[in-house]
């Protein structure tokens, strides 16, 4: 691209924010695929039975793969039940507090509230503070500055991304968030998007939190064995690299400060174990163009609207494929970014509104 790479500031009180704010990128219209309206009425419709079902299906296999662990413990036999323990808790905890975050898994909504509460506390991610940010992360995605949910920013720092996939960069920065709340300190970025009012229930939640790891931690102490932290917390390390490993295609390579989801967000077809961890979520365009359409009736939008998006990759191997020699042009020219071809059948991207993207997306 001629020219110099402009600079991101992805920090939520720095200049990019202003930015976005003066030139109409944030809470921007953004382009929808048009569905007849008694479609979209049918596919939001949510279940409780569906949702039961699959979540009865994660906390039991939970509760089956710990008792197997805790059975073998002190014998190699135990290692793969505890890394299927881990994939639940360390990754299949991250789609379920996403989906119930939206309150869109069960129809009931304390089903919703509770499950939420669960996978927040094992994902470690503040059940008001993350419903806040990912309200942002829908009405900002991908926009520099705004977005505080952006997992690979540019140049992206691959030894960062690598050391997720063991949960320690995250796990670092929820720990060190958790304690600050417990102080009753919310940071400014944090009061750039969680109401006032909410700000006492994150210091609470944080508190109590607290209280469970450092209860934890003291049985592991006093029985003298790992075994209560790897019920409890460790999981969260060694069981993440599954919900890294889909994460990262959900917008990683893409285009940012745009209002398409068709340029920023990726859909991916996934085997049935995985998208059973990851609840449908490789349906990622199509999520965020309907964030109000449950995670089992995404296969259908899928088909619905498939003529007007991007061919999605085949599968995780395509993705990587695809996202790796992205990141690593965005080395050198961090203003690189993966256009996907639209089909013949799809109304065309808005140029008037992205025409300064063509040349860096060469």
């Amino acid at each position: 691209m001629a020219g110099e790479a402009r600079k991101r500031d992805y920090s939520l009180l720095g200049e990019s924010s202003r930015t976005a704010v003066e030139t109409g990128l944030a809470a921007a219209q953004w382009y929808h695929t048009d569905i007849a309206r008694k479609e979209m009425k049918a596919l939001m419709q949510r279940s409780d039975a569906t949702a039961i079902r699959d979540t009865a299906l994660w906390l039991g296999g939970m509760v089956a793969f710990a008792a197997l662990g805790i059975y073998f413990w002190g014998s190699w036999i135990a290692a793969p039940f505890f890394l299927a323990y881990g994939v639940l808790y360390g990754s299949a905890s991250d789609s379920r507090w996403h989906e119930c975050g939206h309150g869109t898994a069960f129809k009931t909504r304390w089903m919703n509230d509770a499950v939420y509460q669960i996978a927040c506390f094992m994902i470690m991610r503040n059940p008001v503070t993350w419903r806040w940010s990912h309200t942002r992360h829908h009405t900002d995605t991908i926009i520099v500055g705004r977005d505080p949910e952006i997992a690979v920013m540019r140049p992206p720092d691959l030894f960062r991304l690598i050391l997720n996939f063991f949960g320690i960069v995250d796990v670092w920065h929820a720990i060190v968030d958790m304690i600050r709340n417990s102080a009753g300190i919310i940071s400014a970025e944090e009061k750039t998007f969680i109401p006032e009012m909410e700000q006492p229930k994150a210091i609470r939640i944080a508190r109590v939190w607290l209280a469970i790891y450092v209860a934890t931690t003291a049985l592991a102490v006093y029985t003298g064995s790992i075994l209560p932290l790897m019920l409890i917390g460790l999981p969260r390390l060694y069981g993440a690299w599954h919900h890294v490993l889909t994460g990262l295609l959900q917008h990683g390579g893409l285009a940012d400060d745009v209002i398409d989801h068709r340029l920023n967000s990726r859909t991916v077809y996934m085997n049935p174990i995985s998208r059973f961890i990851y609840w449908n979520m490789n349906y990622h365009v199509e999520h965020h163009m309907f964030p109000m359409v449950p995670y089992h009736a995404l296969p259908k939008l899928h088909a619905m609207i498939k003529h007007d998006l991007p061919a999605p990759n085949p599968s995780i191997w395509s993705g990587y494929r695809e996202m790796i020699p992205a990141f690593l042009r965005q080395l050198r020219n961090e203003d690189y970014f993966l256009k996907r071809e639209l089909p013949a059948t799809a109304r065309p991207y808005r140029e008037e509104f992205h025409a300064e993207l063509a040349p860096a997306a060469q």
